[in-house]
């Protein structure tokens, strides 16, 4: 008899199945025309039905097969009882088949943490700027991300009716990053991905001292690194706080699978801990390749404002 695949992979399995459900009740809601839309902080801090709902399918989903993991979700939302039909108990056979790294093989769920973003780019899916959007669900073991699934609901929308909508990138250290191509940008070009809506001054100042031939501003931190995996950028520059542990750690964790790397603007790691604050207070700067480099340019007064963790 075979035996029971590692609890990474049957996690893995699980939260790309639950994914792939939270894309299409994010399209189902936009379908809808009622969004639900309630401001958090501000104008440009937004949840909308979608988040909640996909928060709570994600988290309950996740916590009925796997009640000792501990699961953290942006949205702040009441404890109360989750609806049957947003309950996802499949798995993904393909990620079941693939065979565990041997540093994770013997992990027991209660030693792992998901860090949970039911929309990433919520402000830009108000917009209808669809392709920003990403739902992430990323896995940490003792404070490292080691593991991560992106949704990204309406890859393919600009393609027109009858397109299939769509589309999950996941990774895990040491196994590699599946669902995309990897590319990367010509030699020699440098080319930054950075904010649409959370500009200042310190993050301009960074990505012109960075020496950019062009910069993309998008929203979403998944949207942005699937611009690095994908060879449309070659840095993911964000000199500010404002970037939380749910935003980077699925993120993190496909970069890191495929070779590259994010730190804070310092170039210290970021840590997933149940416990850490969830801010990222000192900036993200990721990047597929020449990590150092885009660090050794980041401004003095950049960092003298930006104090790390």
């Amino acid at each position: 008899m075979a035996s029971k695949p590692a609890v990474l992979m049957r996690l893995m399995a699980s939260a790309y199945a639950v994914a792939e459900k939270a894309g299409t009740i994010v399209r189902k809601v936009l379908q809808s025309g009622e969004l639900g839309i309630v401001e958090k902080s501000g104008a440009n801090d937004l949840q909308t039905l979608a988040d909640r709902l996909v928060q709570k399918s994600i988290c309950a989903s996740l916590s009925k097969s796997f009640p000792k993991v501990t699961i953290i979700g942006e949205e702040e939302l009441p404890a109360e009882a989750v609806e049957e039909d947003l309950i996802e108990n499949g798995q993904s056979s393909l990620i079941l088949q693939k065979s565990c790294p041997d540093q994770y093989a013997s992990l027991k769920e209660e030693e792992l943490v998901v860090w949970v973003d039911p929309l990433d780019g919520t402000k830009e899916y108000t917009e209808g700027l669809l392709d920003h959007v990403t739902v992430l669900i990323g896995i940490a073991y003792r404070g490292t991300a080691i593991a991560g699934v992106i949704n990204q609901p309406f890859y393919n929308y600009k393609m027109g009716t009858g397109a299939s909508l769509g589309r999950t990138l996941w990774g895990v250290l040491g196994l590699g990053a599946f669902g995309f191509q990897l590319q990367e940008v010509p030699d020699g070009k440098r080319i930054i991905t950075t904010t649409r809506s959370h500009s200042n001054k310190l993050v301009i100042d960074t990505v012109q001292a960075m020496e950019p031939h062009d910069v993309i501003r998008v929203g979403g931190a998944g949207n942005k690194i699937i611009q690095l995996v994908e060879g449309k950028a070659s840095a993911y520059v964000f000199a500010s706080p404002g970037c939380k542990k749910w935003d980077t750690c699925a993120p993190e964790a496909i970069l890191q699978a495929v070779g590259g790397k994010l730190t804070d603007m310092h170039g210290n790691a970021y840590t997933y801990d149940a416990n850490v604050q969830h801010m990222n207070s000192a900036g993200v700067l990721a990047t597929l390749r020449n990590h150092e480099y885009y660090l050794s340019r980041v401004p003095q007064a950049v960092l003298q404002a930006l104090p790390s963790n």
